[in-house]
């Protein structure tokens, strides 16, 4: 089981069919939607501040899922995918985004709908992407605007992860 616990008098609270491994750790003032997963190693530590996840949002391997104490929260909507060894940081991540492996999200920060940060990209404080557009770099900068199959995949992955997460707990049961 997960390690879930709490602090300053605040304990993470989940909605319905969330799974999450064994390893990964969710701390203190996060809640969380319905169909999540939290994969192995990842952390979700809302110890310093608040961290809001919407329905069927996955934080993947490694990832680190944070904010900063009485400045920034974290938001993350519907649909988000943060994949592996990712970090979040005290931002906004607004629904139907992919967030890519390695890739680094500022305080401050805020990923407009349906865009991409790109794999191993660093969106510096206070950066703003434009809903629909793929970033990349560091600091990651504008590269092009999300295609209909692109779009898709976001989704896509999204749901995928719901579905991996069946195969662990059939494995359970």
């Amino acid at each position: 089981m997960a390690l879930i616990k709490s602090v300053r008098g605040y304990t993470p609270v989940f909605g319905e069919n969330c799974w999450f491994a064994e390893n990964a750790t969710i701390v203190g003032d996060v809640v969380m939607g319905s169909n999540c997963t939290v994969w192995f190693n990842a952390v979700v530590r809302g110890d310093v501040n608040s961290i809001r996840i919407g329905n069927y949002s996955n934080v993947q391997d490694g990832a680190v899922i944070h904010c900063t104490y009485q400045r920034f929260a974290t938001t993350i909507g519907d649909y988000v995918s943060i994949a592996h060894n990712a970090i979040v940081h005290g931002c906004t991540i607004e629904n139907h985004v992919l967030i890519g492996m390695g890739s680094i999200v500022m305080d401050g920060a805020v990923i407009g709908e349906g865009s991409i940060v790109a794999a191993g990209a660093i969106v510096t404080q206070g950066t703003k992407v434009p809903p629909g557009t793929i970033y990349a770099g560091n600091p990651a900068k504008y590269l092009k605007d999300v295609s209909p199959e692109l779009n898709a995949a976001i989704d896509r992955t999204a749901n995928n992860y719901v579905t991996y997460s069946g195969w662990f707990k059939e494995a359970e049961d």
